[in-house]
């Protein structure tokens, strides 16, 4: 939904780590279309995961016995793992298991009794969060893992700042590893975001805010984060983001991105 009424911009800098990051000197328009699909994913991702912790919650779990949760597409439908490694750490165990119906914000969850073995994704995303998260360190603030499979086959782990106030939306301080299919060596780095701004989508009485606008200092590519922060920030508006090569790009309310200038 696009706001035709004309409000200030807030100008957000972002410093883009240099050091291993994924230059894109000339983003192409497979480039954006590709951004705008992860986007959409994590988008996803993070509705499935918010629904299915719901519907397990109604079950009084046991949170000590599933203290990782984990989202999966299958089949055009989202499913949520809810476990743990197993002692020996050579499976995934899973203790509640929801899955979506007829609406993504439908979810239907069940006890799995006794625990099943998971060799297969959910091993491989819970043993790649591990990797990552030695990696990541501890962050002083309260993060959300995502994890969605790459285009080469690999795993994409994924670490953004969680919403801790209503309203307040924050944007930065980001990162996305590429970790082998086994989840046990980080591939690849990506900062995608140095700084976390917390945005607020207000203003004063009688205003309309038409878009939101940030900056990338150092590097030239939209982030999947960006197109994350569009589709589930409210109320919805388009993300102008500059980057370091002086281009403008305008992410739509539904993840899709135009090159602007």
């Amino acid at each position: 939904m696009n706001r035709r009424s004309v409000g200030p911009l807030v100008l957000l800098a972002f410093a883009a780590v240099a050091c291993a990051q994924e230059k894109a000197a000339n983003v192409s328009s497979a480039d954006l279309k590709a951004t705008t699909a992860r986007g959409r994913l994590l988008a996803e991702y993070d509705v499935a995961a918010w629904h299915a912790t719901d519907a397990v919650e109604a079950l009084k779990p046991d949170h000590a016995a599933a203290p990782i949760y984990l989202a999966h597409k299958v089949g055009g439908k989202w499913e949520v793992a809810f476990g743990r490694m197993s002692p020996k750490e050579d499976s995934f165990l899973v203790v509640y298991r929801a899955a979506e119906g007829a609406t993504p914000d439908a979810f239907t969850a069940k006890t799995v009794a006794p625990p099943a073995e998971d060799r297969g994704f959910y091993f491989e995303a819970a043993r790649a969060i591990q990797t990552a998260t030695k990696d990541f360190g501890n962050p002083g603030r309260p993060y959300n893992h995502y994890v969605l499979p790459s285009e080469n086959g690999q795993l994409y782990v994924y670490f953004l700042p969680a919403q801790t106030a209503q309203g307040v939306y924050p944007l930065g301080g980001d990162v996305r590893y590429t970790v082998t299919l086994d989840g046990s060596t980080i591939a690849n780095k990506r900062q995608m975001h140095k700084t976390i701004i917390e945005k607020k989508n207000s203003l004063p009485e009688g205003q309309q805010l038409a878009a939101g606008y940030h900056t990338h200092v150092l590097n030239n590519a939209i982030e999947d984060s960006d197109v994350f922060h569009v589709l589930t920030r409210l109320p919805s508006i388009p993300e102008i983001v500059g980057t370091a090569d002086k281009h403008m790009y305008e992410i739509q309310t539904d993840g899709s991105i135009q090159r602007q200038k």
